[in-house]
């Protein structure tokens, strides 16, 4: 923190092999299968166990240290002097761009709690205690915690408004539900109840404005997770306000009983249970559908399971990326329409990926199948971990499955809502492992059962039974699981994976070409032949010392998209184990990507390679490059798992190889498009006068020569006017050097979105600068039209510059964009 470093201190790293506290849950679940603490699951493979003590001693501490130097703890402080409770605050002005960066430091300390649990570390332990006591601080008298409002930043108006709960979107319900779930994590990890309290005394004024009563609020969260951090409060507690709170939430979704306007970007466009579509932004989805099934499951209302079915079919089977990921447009950071599997901007966000798992888990815990656990095995194995640099200390917000070099992991973001996340997250991994069954009032179970979710080298304690897993997966399938102690009449459940069967999703999205291989299963030595394909089940009574091993052959499997996926078509996946691959630039003799393509009947092999991005199996192979006089020439190959791109620098990278020359792109040869730098105005344009708009913002897209298939063809980067509705806008380039030009080519974007949609404009200008610096128009031009589907060809007397700018007019209540942007007939001067 800037202002108080005599109150908050960055801890150091100090690990104490001391037993910490873990807090048992008031209220058990009424589903048949519980989740087995994470805390009493410790790995120690060469995959997950590296990655989680980089998130305790570098992802962690690294993030805590952006909270302070961006000023989120000064929030915090000024909201306790506005309080009265820290008077010697010299903070004066509140920090930030967002109503919700209280957040930050409510996912952090989530994280850092989980990982407490499990490596006690007193420097820790006292560094969370100062935090803690701050943000107590900070609370109202009434409960209420959101600091920008408390700060009374008028500059954020746009979020919150004038007062309190005065927006559906002002975050104020999304801090008191982080804030909440950081201190029931708090809470049982250490047994402390400093942090829970505050987030009692938070929830019971959430309670109290928010319900169907008269004289209450009566409003959804905005964006949600308020659901979920009520019932996790209800299962700490055992306070049945909060369990109605969570399921009035999840009741008003949609309704708009005030009045409000409904929106998908909210999930508030229709209620739940008339829902069959996933569609919106895609972390609120995410993280409001692991809420409902978080009420279904402690209410027994089958109706909301049912739904939740629905919508996650549609989920699963039309907008679900190969890697886990789930949202296809960067616009509203949500969902297009089914099959819009696009690599190049598929948005994926790292929270999104994080929710998907959130909410496939508790659809597991509440049906026992195992296609919600190959969901979540996809996502934490490939676009969750993408989400973070193997050094811990760089994220992805948006994960693409394809890149021409522009993407690169940041330290941290003035919307940093990822990196938190991932710090959270990675800590409680082990949880995910292992589950077993319950009795209960809505499932009645007689037949006790431990289910093998995950496969990952450590031991679990689960009841009065303690296993051992040892294996190298997810380089190696072959699993040994060995009862250390305990025993007794039980069913072990081993997942059998989704990547050992026809389709990687369990339905027609996405096929494997190839059969696989066949698995092995034997218990002390003698081979099993079970039935079930799902999870295989063994029953019997077992005793220390048993041991099952379970082979699963790792070949290297081709997949294909459905073909409805336009962008996928021509091009296979490849995949190994659950690890999907990518071709990166610095693997490849001539660096690029995209003009490769690998034929069905090529050999691939895999091997370790110890010495790559922190110890990889790798893919090598032949392929075919297509050159830029079209010519073909043999090549070979190399692909690392998608999850560690961008470990060496920017590059190119793409998921989705083509499998022939059709769907590969040659090399292109550069033009003075596209190697010119360029530009976006930030702010309006005054008097119709281009020099008005300022131009600092870059603008992407527009010059990368992906030849565009039609204006709603938004697979490749483009630049769109994003918020923008009726205005002047524009969109410049600076060449490397004065050129003489006399013709111009644009494609318009034209493109549904439910945030508001993008359509061609209603007139534009072509401007150039000038010796004098000044901007002009180009003279004797032929018209300026507005085509869709179709470049816009401009003819005019030739110039000789450096810079041309294109100035667009918006049509009345919508926005707009380019697709591409070509500049003919130049020559250097």
């Amino acid at each position: 923190m800037k202002n108080f470093n005599r109150t908050i201190a960055l801890y150091g790293v100090a690990f104490l092999a001391i037993p910490s506290v873990f807090a048992a849950d008031k209220v058990k679940a009424t589903s048949s299968i519980v989740e087995v603490p994470f805390t009493q699951v410790h790995v120690s493979d060469h995959f997950w166990a590296p990655r989680i003590e980089v998130n305790r001693t570098v992802s962690i501490p690294s993030a805590f240290r952006e909270c302070e130097k961006s000023g989120r703890f000064d929030n915090f402080a000024l909201a306790a002097k506005n309080n009265g409770n820290l008077p010697e605050c010299t903070v004066t002005e509140h920090q930030g761009d967002f109503s919700f960066d209280d957040t930050d430091p409510y996912k952090v300390i989530e994280g850092a709690s989980y990982s407490l649990s499990v490596h006690y570390d007193r420097r820790l332990d006292q560094y969370l205690d100062s935090v803690i006591s701050l943000i107590a601080k900070a609370q109202e008298p009434d409960g209420y915690l959101t600091t920008c409002v408390t700060n009374k930043c008028y500059r954020l108006s746009g979020w919150w408004g004038r007062s309190k709960w005065e927006r559906i979107n002002s975050h104020e319900l999304y801090n008191s539900g982080h804030l909440i779930e950081s201190a029931v994590a708090h809470f049982r990890a250490t047994g402390k109840r400093s942090f829970l309290d505050v987030a009692i005394k938070n929830a019971d004024l959430v309670c109290k404005t928010f319900g169907p009563n008269e004289g209450q609020i009566h409003r959804p969260g905005g964006h949600p997770i308020i659901e979920m951090a009520l019932c996790k409060l209800y299962k700490v507690t055992g306070d049945k306000k909060y369990l109605e709170g969570a399921k009035y939430f999840v009741e008003e979704t949609g309704r708009c009983t005030d009045g409000h306007h409904p929106s998908e970007y909210s999930q508030d466009h229709k209620p739940i249970l008339q829902q069959d579509e996933i569609v919106g932004h895609a972390v609120r989805a995410g993280y409001l559908f692991s809420g409902v099934a978080d009420v279904a499951a402690l209410t027994g209302d089958t109706a909301y399971q049912n739904a939740l079915q629905r919508i996650w079919q549609n989920m699963s089977s039309k907008k679900l990326f190969i890697t886990g990921g789930i949202g296809s447009r960067p616009q509203g950071e949500g969902f297009g329409p089914n099959y819009e599997l696009n690599s190049h901007t598929a948005y994926c966000e790292t929270c999104a990926a994080i929710a998907n798992v959130y909410w496939n888990y508790r659809m597991f815990l509440y049906t026992g199948e195992s296609k919600y656990m190959d969901v979540v095995e996809r996502a934490l194995y490939n676009n969750v971990m993408s989400g973070v640099s193997l050094s811990g200390n760089r994220f992805f917000y948006d994960n693409p499955l394809e890149s021409s070099g522009e993407h690169e992991r940041q330290r941290w973001f003035g919307c940093a809502c990822c990196p938190g996340n991932v710090t959270r997250f990675v800590a409680s991994v082990p949880g995910y492992v292992y589950a077993q069954t319950t009795s209960s009032p809505n499932h009645q179970t007689t037949s006790p059962a431990i289910y093998v979710n995950l496969y990952v080298q450590g031991t679990a304690k689960i009841g009065k039974v303690e296993l051992e897993q040892e294996t190298d997966y997810p380089w190696d399938g072959k699993v040994k699981i060995k009862i250390k102690k305990g025993g007794g009449k039980f069913a072990l459940k081993l997942r059998l994976p989704s990547w050992l069967k026809t389709s990687p999703t369990n339905n027609n999205l996405y096929a494997y070409i190839d059969k696989a291989k066949t698995y092995s299963i034997s218990v002390n030595g003698q081979a099993l032949y079970p039935e079930n394909h799902d999870y295989i089940t063994i029953t019997r009574s077992w005793k220390k010392g048993d041991e099952v091993v379970l082979d699963l052959p790792m070949d290297v499997r081709r997949i294909v998209a459905n073909d409805n996926a336009e962008d996928l078509r021509g091009k296979v996946a490849l995949e190994r184990g659950p690890i999907v691959y990518c071709l990166e630039g610095n693997d490849q003799k001539d660096h690029t990507v995209f003009n490769k393509y690998i034929l069905n009947s090529a050999e691939i092999t895999s091997h370790f390679d110890k010495d790559l991005l922190g110890g990889v199996v790798v893919l090598e192979g032949k392929a075919k490059a297509l050159e830029q006089d079209g010519e073909v020439s043999d090549v070979t190959f190399r692909a690392i798992p998608y999850s560690t791109w961008n470990n060496r620098g920017q590059q190119e990278m793409e998921v989705w190889v083509a499998s022939s020359p059709l769907a590969a792109r040659p090399i292109p040869l550069e033009t003075i498009a596209s190697r010119a730098r360029t530009f976006s105005n930030r702010g309006p344009i005054q008097n119709d006068a281009p020099e008005t708009a300022p131009t600092d913002g870059w603008a992407g897209g527009v010059n990368d020569q992906w030849e565009p298939r039609r204006s709603s063809d938004n697979s490749k980067p483009y630049h769109y006017w994003w918020l923008k509705r009726g205005t002047k806008e524009s969109i410049s380039y600076k060449f490397d050097r004065p050129y003489e030009v006399s013709n111009v080519m644009v494609y318009w974007l034209d493109l549904d979105h439910y945030d508001g949609d993008f359509r061609t404009p209603e007139s534009w200008t072509l401007y150039y600068k000038n010796d004098a610096g000044e901007w002009r128009e180009v003279e004797q031009h032929s018209p300026y039209t507005v085509n869709k589907d179709c470049y816009n060809s401009v003819d005019f007397r030739p110039v000789t510059t450096q810079e041309l700018k294109i100035v667009a007019q918006l049509r009345q209540g919508q926005s707009g964009g380019v697709l591409e942007w070509k500049v003919n007939y130049g020559r250097p001067q």
